[in-house]
């Protein structure tokens, strides 16, 4: 428009949000319908994450959520829809923590060993692994606080210790995006409180896009900035917004939050 003073063209000021750099897209999960067995267990599931964002899988034991990462994963093929990554994003340059079993609790090998093995996904035909990605394994035990248990035994860990080893492990496979299945299935408070603290860091300073299965319905809220809940409804979007939502409040009551 014209200035009625002066004349000169003026431009209008745009909106302080319009200068925000829009953040990258890193997964997309359109109309997923997903199963395994040839029985499907959840269905039109759509939803998207973004860089740096920190999305908390919620819902009842059965629901599908497990079913759902795996797969993300490219474990289980879906049914139906599709499963997009961008920036950038391979489906082997995703960092992956389980679910553990009691096998996997009393693997024989080292600290340093199990770490390292992280960084197979880069290794491709080649059977060792190179001086920058022993430099990555390094970085992130001590990035965890696991340098003085490099040459321990991991079944000799405790929990939470195992925990953090698999954790610095699934990093090694990553620099966008973790995925975690209830990381913090059977440990202590502490522990636990210790564990979801290093976990934000991670995602707050580094800068890493978190996906994290739980049944802890606070931590969720503490730590989310996503919630996906799956169950009779599909609920996705803001931690906020689920907190006002139909399946959000059933669920707050279920729990007896």
């Amino acid at each position: 428009m014209d200035c009625p003073v002066c004349g000169l063209r003026i431009q209008p000021r745009q909106n302080l949000a319009d200068d925000v750099p829009a953040k990258p897209q890193l997964l997309t999960c359109q109309d997923l319908s997903l199963g395994y067995e040839g029985r499907e267990i959840l269905g039109n599931v759509t939803f998207s994450v973004h860089a740096g964002d920190y999305l908390c899988i919620v819902g009842e034991n059965g629901s599908g959520k497990s079913t759902l990462m795996k797969t993300i994963l490219g474990l289980h093929a879906p049914f139906s829809g599709q499963i997009i990554t961008g920036d950038g994003l391979k489906q082997n340059e995703i960092g992956y923590l389980p679910q553990q079993t009691a096998v996997q609790r009393d693997f024989p090998a080292s600290v340093r060993e199990i770490v390292l093995s992280g960084c197979q996904g880069r290794c491709g035909l080649r059977p060792f692994y190179t001086q920058a990605e022993k430099r990555l394994a390094a970085d992130n035990m001590e990035k965890l606080g696991l340098t003085p248990l490099a040459r321990r035994c991991y079944r000799e860990l405790s929990g939470g210790q195992q925990q953090r080893v698999l954790l610095a492990r699934a990093l090694c496979a990553t620099r966008k995006l973790l995925l975690l299945d209830e990381p913090v299935s059977g440990l202590d408070p502490k522990v636990t409180a210790e564990l979801y603290q290093l976990i934000a860091g991670l995602n707050a300073r580094d800068g890493i896009t978190v996906i994290m299965i739980s049944h802890d319905i606070s931590a969720a809220l503490r730590y989310a900035t996503h919630i996906l809940h799956i169950g009779d409804r599909i609920f996705f979007g803001t931690r906020d917004d689920y907190q006002r939502s139909e399946p959000g409040q059933g669920y707050f009551r279920s729990k007896g939050a």
